[in-house]
């Protein structure tokens, strides 16, 4: 009978295992999601504009076509471009409140600093 009961208990301790093994590769899987979404997230966002922003040029409608550009940030842009005379370089984002190197990064390919404002909701 113990052995019978051994056996019985080596059974349940693989299945454990197995249990364990899909649990654990369940917590990964789903610890990767978060990460997937927000990428999903800001490109879907980068995607909804087409067109460029003259950092120069563009009011602050147009500077809020620009990805994670609200209204405060549109007027923050505004006033660093007035007291700077306008922008020579679109690095000098970063000196306006709220822009990093990261924010940076992602609004460079809708910037410019000369030519027409030619961003577009899509």
């Amino acid at each position: 009978m113990q052995s019978k009961n051994a056996a019985h208990r080596l059974g349940r301790s693989g299945a454990t295992r197995r249990a364990a093994a899909l649990t654990a590769a369940l917590v990964v899987a789903l610890a990767t999601i978060p990460t997937v979404t927000f990428a999903a997230d800001s490109t879907t966002h980068a995607a909804r504009m087409t067109g460029v922003v003259n950092l120069n040029t563009a009011d602050l409608e147009q500077l809020q076509l620009l990805p994670g550009v609200g209204e405060k940030r549109a007027a923050a842009i505004l006033e660093v471009r007035k007291s700077k005379g306008g922008f020579k370089a679109v690095e000098e984002l970063v000196e306006v409140k709220g822009v990093g190197d990261k924010m940076l990064e992602r609004l460079r390919p809708h910037l410019a600093l000369k030519g027409k404002t030619t961003a577009k909701r899509l």
